[in-house]
């Protein structure tokens, strides 16, 4: 940021309407910056007020701030004029010096107390010290009950206000006192379902919103506000009911409609979604943001060939997050079956935080041609001199053999990388899991237990070992310890809850085990999520809805191995 302050107009201004006697009229100050003529007091522009003027001016153009600032505050004690103390307020505003914007601010609500302006900015400046709270709510109560044509939006506008102020349950009964005098508004009651919400009382937030909508029951702040809290109570097919029967008396609301599609996303009804934020881009076909949205969406839906288009519209229309969307165009090109076209939108990804990972995709799109060595020599470029992201292209070749079925020559990549750096947490993994690849399970346990030990708050290595132990149905009390273990440090994690699904499942538990696999597979439709879970409900004679998964599943992933030897396992009983 520039920090300094123009010889602005306003100052210039300033100085020449201090030389015309007041009721006089002038053309050089604007009009709305200043108070009515008859309240402001008698001045003259003398040497010494001059002086400080051009001194406080000049000092700001120069970039000596703090000059300017106790300048424009020493004419504002000195005249008591409200336009200095206005100016004066703007500097120290400027300074972000809290100090002396509150000093500025104090004088201009004195001499000119029916500023509202003055008020708001003296509370906003005194609220970061908790010790003046009493005399921030002084402040914000009399910006209410003296500005009442803009009542409701400062009431929408208080808990923004507040927002600096550390203790939230003092900001919420600030709220709840200042508000006390205007119920029959339901804004009110809104900044108390807010204040609420940020003092993590949800109840409080749910009654409060519901007194505000028994007020104006078709208020579209409120409906929207409703909604938030169901989806934050995890109540997300409520949520969506709600604002589809708003949609139905408001079909215009973009605001209910763009809602009502992010929570249809959050319920993973990506059609739905998909055709809510359709409706949107129909009103607003030039909106890159909405775009993106049905790319996305289209993506997941494998309409690959709108999405390409949309995501290339969005590209064209300069989307700032140019770089996914080139990763995503690389994406659908691969699954397209195309890799000439994929490597061509990796090749665009500039360097940032995608980088590295179209060069990756640049290298499995090479092996996926059948150029496995060529792959491998594009990682070793990209590994460059950078120990780091070294290690990231060793651990992304790793991959690429495993692909090719080259279980072994991977292990000893990882395994040669990891006598160079013997307590390395990724090498650790990444050779374990290779290990258990290739049968070494005395190779895979020992290394899993020595990450632990390194980082006992590694989820995914408690998960490994768990979950190896289980799927051979090996210790399996032993087994379902180290996943609960690993369910604790990570319990949203889809691939932990599908590992204890699993484990329940081989210990007999299959309806405890049908909650943990739904769950994951809720959270992240993974093949092998499918296969687990249609496993568990055909064994509880749910034959349609097994089939049911791994139909989708092998929809999005007909190449799948877990699920195809899952299903002619279990049809060929």
């Amino acid at each position: 940021m520039n920090r300094n302050l123009p010889l602005l107009a306003t100052g210039l201004a300033l100085m020449l309407a201090l030389a015309v006697p007041a009721g006089a009229q002038t053309s050089h100050a604007p009009a709305a910056a200043q108070p009515p003529a008859a309240t402001l007091p008698s001045q003259s522009l003398t040497p010494e007020t001059l002086y400080t003027f051009l001194l406080a001016e000049i000092a700001g153009a120069r970039g000596e701030i703090g000059v300017a600032v106790e300048a424009y505050l020493n004419l504002a004690q000195r005249t008591r004029d409200p336009r200095i103390a206005r100016r004066a307020t703007e500097i120290a505003m400027f300074a972000r010096n809290l100090a002396a914007t509150a000093e500025a601010a104090r004088i201009w609500t004195e001499v000119e107390p029916e500023s509202e302006e003055a008020r708001r900015i003296l509370a906003g400046a005194l609220i970061s010290d908790e010790r003046r709270l009493d005399e921030v709510q002084l402040q914000f109560a009399r910006v209410l009950a003296t500005t009442p044509e803009q009542l409701e939006q400062n009431l929408l506008s208080l808990n923004r206000a507040l927002a600096p102020v550390g203790d939230k349950q003092m900001a919420r009964t600030i709220v709840q006192r200042l508000t006390e005098p205007y119920l029959d508004r339901p804004e009110a009651h809104f900044a108390r379902a807010q204040a609420a919400l940020t003092a993590e009382d949800g109840d409080g937030a749910q009654a409060a919103i519901d007194a505000a909508l028994e007020l104006r029951p078709d208020w579209e702040p409120g409906v929207l506000f409703k909604a938030h809290l169901m989806l934050q109570a995890g109540a997300l097919e409520d949520a969506a009911s709600l604002l589809d029967q708003y949609l139905v008396r408001h079909p215009e609301s973009r605001n209910a409609r763009l809602a009502h599609a992010r929570t249809l996303v959050s319920a993973r009804r990506f059609d739905a979604a998909r055709s809510q934020f359709r409706t949107l881009l129909e009103a607003a076909p030039d909106d890159r943001d909405l775009m993106y949205a049905v790319a996305l969406l289209s993506t997941q839906l494998n309409d690959l060939d709108v999405a390409a288009s949309l995501f290339e519209r969005a590209l064209a229309a300069g989307h700032p997050d140019a770089d996914t969307i080139r990763l995503n165009l690389g994406q659908i090109a691969e699954r397209r079956n195309d890799p000439e076209g994929a490597r061509r939108w990796y090749g665009t990804v500039t360097p940032g935080r995608h980088y590295l990972d179209a060069q990756v995709r640049i290298a499995g799109a090479l092996a996926h041609q059948g150029k496995l060595q060529e792959a491998r020599e594009h990682l070793h470029r990209v590994g460059g001199d950078d120990a780091d992201t070294r290690k990231q292209m060793l651990l992304a070749e790793t991959q690429l053999l495993r692909d090719a079925g080259l279980d072994k020559e991977a292990f000893e990549l990882a395994d040669a990388a990891l006598q160079r750096s013997p307590e390395d947490g990724e090498l650790l993994y990444e050779s374990s899991m290779l290990a258990e690849r290739l049968g070494r399970l005395d190779v895979m346990e020992s290394r899993l237990r020595k990450l632990i030990a390194l980082k006992p708050d590694h989820a995914h290595a408690h998960n490994a070992l768990g979950y190896s132990l289980a799927d051979r149905g090996l210790r399996l009390e032993e087994a379902e310890a180290m996943i609960s273990q690993a369910l604790q440090l990570a319990p949203n994690d889809p691939f932990i809850l599908d590992s204890m699904g699993w484990v329940r499942f081989r210990r007999g538990a299959a309806a405890d085990a049908l909650d943990h696999l739904q769950r994951a597979y809720q959270l992240r439709p993974d093949p092998e999520i499918a296969a687990h879970l249609g496993e568990v409900l055909w064994s509880l004679e749910r034959r349609d809805d097994a089939t049911r998964v791994w139909n989708e599943a092998l929809h999005a992933h007909p190449d799948n191995a877990a699920v195809k030897r899952t299903v002619e396992r279990l049809r060929g009983q």
